[in-house]
């Protein structure tokens, strides 16, 4: 399989959080597909670690689902709290045609791809409570930290508006 170029490398994902007054700190690291992956090379990272899920409901809508790495999603409950239908995880080429990354690098910063605004951004308030949240920088082999304002603000850049709902199943 080719491996498919991206429409914004994170180089430029960086370049634009530069541009737009925010600050973060990029910590390059062996490549993480997985959560359990994930564990291993974020032990000195401060801040929540989060998964992304990218999702597609039985109208056809595309969501973003973006949660505390270690706690659970539960996909049969969610629609109810964010006005969709049941949802389902969307594949690959969706993901590469709606978003422009690649399966293990979902990530929020993704949005800026979304020229066409078609992905509904959910964000977990637990983790928006936080003083710092880690995301891929488009690619799997590095974790961006920044603070919830400034996602919030890169969200908006990017002509998005995500609703912040708790995501997660209560432990």
């Amino acid at each position: 399989m080719t491996e498919r170029v991206l429409p914004t490398t994170p180089e430029q994902l960086l370049q634009k959080l530069t541009d737009l007054g925010i600050k973060y700190k990029n910590t390059p690291h062996p490549p993480a597909f997985t959560v359990e992956e994930g564990e291993k090379v974020w032990n000195n990272i401060p801040g929540m670690h989060c998964k992304n899920l990218f999702c597609k409901d039985a109208k056809g809508v595309f969501w973003l689902i973006i949660a505390p790495a270690l706690k659970k999603v539960d996909l049969k409950k969610l629609p109810a709290k964010i006005g969709s239908k049941r949802l389902t995880f969307a594949n690959e080429d969706l993901l590469f045609e709606k978003l422009g990354i690649t399966p293990g690098s979902v990530t929020p910063f993704s949005v800026i791809n979304d020229k066409e605004n078609v992905v509904h951004v959910i964000l977990d308030s637990e983790m928006m409570s936080q003083q710092f949240v880690n995301y891929h920088p488009l690619k799997n082999t590095a974790t961006t930290t920044i603070t919830p304002d400034d996602l919030m603000k890169f969200m908006s850049a990017c002509h998005h508006t995500p609703q912040i709902v708790p995501v997660c199943m209560d432990e």
